[in-house]
């Protein structure tokens, strides 16, 4: 199994551990995040409060998450004039004209999130599709996109969740216009396509930590080596290519919680879970609100101007255990609000997303890179259904139908519930 498919596995030889060792940090931690995720966001606009509760056997706790509004999402008053339209808040709706692509239209679905070619017996998850409260949300309209971004290139920079999205964002794309491949790197996790008759370039670049990460795993993703993360250093991958880019879909997450030692100006700092050396233990979230605040210090004092759409981090749905011990998730409908919450680690980070963007929006002006949060958290907790769970290999149960498979509840089946995303990012940029 390739170590792409989970971003943010451990290493087999470290998990249990390093759950145990998780376990007692955000304990020692509970008291400062408490104290930090309210004083991050004082000076917001607006806050939108997101309560939700323990129920239906998912497990997690209660959050009450502040998000930034200034510039991150789009505002307008609904024609009843019963409340302000943002479009991170709302519900899944039932959509009897189910997806706009299949697996035989778009053939350039990868295979670990192609449900139906996999075999996947039930289909309600395709028939579902996300509704702001208080404002409409057109369905997607490739050929309208493409005309407006006629001449323009897309980039999304990121991990396997950016490259599954990317995947969206093509196939209902190729629907209505012919599409070319121009570039792929020897692994295929970055590649360029480009679209002929717009001159419209899209692209997607794998860079799971935004940062110059040397990364000693196999393909089935057992660890050598600790990684070396240097902090101070942005990946190249992305950077040398900035400024051809006119809008970037950019996201991090889970791939902090690997084990890493840390290093700044070539010299070793500190790590993540790094019990068999003799170094400062500093922690994910030192290691994640570092980058991320490189990261927009970087966009925001670029010459080149461009449209930043910061994606939040996405939560699993692995229930009765993680990838590595036998979690699945086999539910066929979407949750409700009261029937879900979102755990610990996925707050941890969300709550320096959401104070990096606010600080983002400080640093920039008028000439600067127009940041826009693309808040996709809440909306996707609310979609267990959506993953390929044991559907991740081509019929896993044909030889032996109760054979022990390993599930996939962090990617998304395509077509799918991210295809919603991207009916956001149009109207996101219509709107503008």
């Amino acid at each position: 199994m390739g170590s792409d498919w989970s971003p943010w596995r451990y290493g087999k030889h470290n998990h249990v551990i390093i759950k145990l060792a998780v376990s007692i940090l955000l304990v020692g931690l509970a008291f400062r995040l408490f104290a930090s995720s309210s004083g991050g966001l004082e000076r917001v606009s607006e806050v939108r409060e997101s309560n939700l509760s323990f129920s239906d056997g998912y497990a997690g706790e209660r959050s009450d998450t502040q998000v930034p509004d200034s510039g991150a999402s789009v505002t307008q008053t609904n024609k009843s004039g019963e409340g302000k339209c943002d479009f991170f808040v709302g519900d899944w709706i039932y959509y009897p004209s189910g997806p706009r692509y299949t697996n035989a239209t778009c053939p350039r679905i990868e295979d670990h999130q192609n449900c139906m070619k996999n075999g996947r017996p039930d289909s309600d998850y395709l028939y579902w599709r996300w509704k702001p409260r208080y404002c409409e949300m057109p369905v997607f309209d490739g050929e309208k996109f493409l005309e407006m971004m006629r001449n323009k290139t897309w980039a999304f920079i990121g991990d396997s969740i950016s490259r599954n999205h990317v995947q969206s964002f093509l196939c209902l794309l190729s629907q209505v216009a012919e599409v070319v491949d121009v570039y792929h790197d020897e692994e295929y996790k970055s590649r360029t396509w480009q679209f002929p008759s717009y001159n419209f370039t899209l692209a997607v670049i794998w860079s799971p930590f935004l940062a110059k990460a040397d990364i000693f795993e196999d393909i089935n993703g057992v660890s050598t080596s600790e990684i070396e993360l240097h902090l101070d250093v942005l990946d190249k991958k992305w950077t040398d290519q900035f400024e051809k880019f006119d809008f970037v879909v950019i996201a991090g997450g889970k791939w902090f919680l690997k084990t890493s030692i840390f290093y700044e100006e070539g010299k070793i700092v500190g790590c993540h879970y790094c019990p068999k050396r003799n170094l400062t233990e500093l922690g994910f979230q030192h290691s994640y609100r570092k980058v991320l605040g490189s990261v927009f210090d970087y966009i925001a004092t670029s010459k080149h101007n461009v449209v930043t759409f910061f994606r939040t981090s996405t939560p699993s749905h692995f229930e009765n255990g993680e990838w590595f011990s036998g979690g699945t998730c086999k539910r066929t409908r979407p949750f409700k609000e009261n029937e879900i919450s979102i755990s610990d680690m996925d707050r941890i980070l969300r709550d320096i997303e959401l104070e990096q963007f606010e600080k983002a929006l400080e640093r920039q002006t008028a000439n600067t890179a127009k940041f826009k949060l693309f808040d996709t958290t809440m909306l996707s907790l609310l979609r267990p259904d959506g993953h390929p769970g044991p559907y991740r290999q081509l019929h896993p149960f044909a030889q032996d139908k109760n054979a022990k498979v390993q599930n996939d509840c962090l990617h998304w089946c395509l077509p799918g519930p991210i295809d919603s995303w991207n009916d956001m990012l149009m109207k996101m940029v219509e709107d503008d």
